[in-house]
């Protein structure tokens, strides 16, 4: 069975949302130019997982309106779980509704963007007019990027002067409490010339099942000497179909960190992408996922090298359990002419049930001669030899079962930058694994 793709949303739905928000002229012909081309465009086609029977373009409603929260002590407890004491910096989107933003006086004075996308595209026009879906993900790519375009009720803005070493983290918390919202959220987080900022956001549900879609898309972009550290953890409800895109471009002598937990309960499709363009630039890739269930996941993780002496390095480790099955693509692609360039991956699968299934596929695509690239991948289950080991020091099997596994994913989880956010990430592995 294919699922049919066609919206009931109709263009003059989202000129009107695009009325309600008080978007510039630009930005709303901009919506409405996506709409149109999502017609015609195909859907993507992630290698080895078929899609055409997910939903990715039936939800129940397109926003849903939530309360705001007046201070950080009116904030759920799941909520408050995952911020940081004394966060000075912190934005909430509930739902589809910017519900509380907190910018640092530090942040405020060196001239930082810190906003809610909405808001960024009504004071900060020109700049989000730069840098949304111009070098990173654009709308021609299928029609999921275009459908996201057309369809954004949500996301957030962050810009980083140039010269401005941001010492203090960001954090981003994007809480889904409502079974029938959908989220068509966009990420940009710009780091201008010598410039650093740590980043992290967190999808959060806290219904047991959705009725909704997510397609999201996060553009990160780090200019010449410039460092960002982007981290998530998504925690998103059984029932909700997730498309994630999240695309990085390094100028010369830049760095993007990602370290990613990935811990969906529904069907998910990620991709990310890192093109480091400049000469000298480096991407560091580590992400983490648990499969339960009967979920099915798929998962791209690609560096692609055009500068010289550029280095990247992809480290995926992930956990299957009960009937969840997950592909794991890694690719490391070096450009002719990106000489010296190191391309390193490691993808990692343990299962934990006979009828849990992973596929781990190691890609290397080499278009220069003077360069350095290698792979390693592994799909297994629990070695006898440890649990024996630790059952052999008095530990119950199912207690030596969850000391593995918070084991092989420890080099994802403890790359996370935020201790609140690493603290969360592994009390959901706990929970998924229990």
């Amino acid at each position: 069975m294919t699922v049919e793709t066609k919206l009931a949303l109709t263009e003059q739905d989202v000129r009107s949302y695009s009325t309600v928000k008080q978007e510039p002229s630009w930005f709303a012909e901009y919506r409405v130019q996506a709409f149109q081309a999502a017609e015609n465009l195909p859907m993507p086609k992630p290698d080895k997982t078929k899609i055409d029977n997910w939903n990715f373009t039936k939800f129940p409603v397109h926003t849903v309106e939530s309360d705001i929260f007046a201070s950080l002590a009116d904030l759920p407890d799941e909520v408050k779980a995952i911020v940081t004491e004394n966060q000075k910096s912190i934005y909430i989107q509930r739902n589809n509704t910017p519900a509380f933003l907190q910018i640092s006086d530090e942040l405020k004075d060196q001239g930082v963007v810190f906003t809610d996308i909405f808001t960024a595209v009504r004071e900060h026009g020109e700049l989000v007019q730069k840098y949304f879906m111009t070098n990173g993900v654009k709308t021609d790519e299928h029609k999921l990027a275009s459908l996201h375009a057309a369809l954004l009720n949500g996301g957030v803005f962050v810009y980083v002067p140039k010269n401005v070493e941001l010492v203090e983290p960001i954090q981003v918390v994007f809480l889904h409490d409502n079974d029938q919202a959908s989220l068509f959220n966009h990420t940009i987080v710009v780091a201008d010339k010598n410039s650093s900022v740590t980043y992290v956001e967190n999808y959060l549900s806290t219904v047991p099942e959705g009725h909704g879609v997510i397609n999201i898309v996060s553009e990160v972009l780090a200019k010449d000497n410039a460092r960002i550290t982007f981290g998530a953890v998504d925690v998103l409800a059984k029932g909700l179909t997730t498309y994630v895109n999240r695309r990085g471009i390094a100028d010369r002598s830049a760095r993007i960190d990602w370290a990613l937990g990935l811990m969906n309960d529904g069907y998910t499709i990620s991709e990310n992408i890192t093109h480091l363009i400049g000469e000298g630039s480096y991407g560091d890739t580590k992400m983490v996922t648990v499969g339960r269930g009967k979920q099915k996941q798929n998962f791209t993780t690609k560096i692609i090298h055009w500068g010289k002496h550029s280095e990247g390095y992809i480290l995926k480790h992930g956990v299957m359990k009960d009937e969840a099955s997950s592909i794991f693509n890694g690719v490391g692609k070096i450009e002719h002419g990106a000489t010296k360039a190191n391309a390193v991956q490691e993808s990692r699968i343990l299962m934990l049930n006979e009828k849990a299934r992973g596929d781990a596929n190691p890609i290397l695509l080499i278009d220069e001669d003077d360069v350095t690239a290698g792979h390693a991948a592994s799909v297994g289950r629990v070695d006898p030899l440890q649990l024996y080991y630790l059952m052999s020091r008095g530990i119950s099997k199912q207690n030596a079962e969850r000391l593995v596994v918070h084991g092989f994913l420890a080099p994802v989880v403890n790359a996370l930058p935020i201790e609140s956010v690493k603290k969360q990430l592994a009390e959901v592995i706990e929970r998924k694994v229990r």
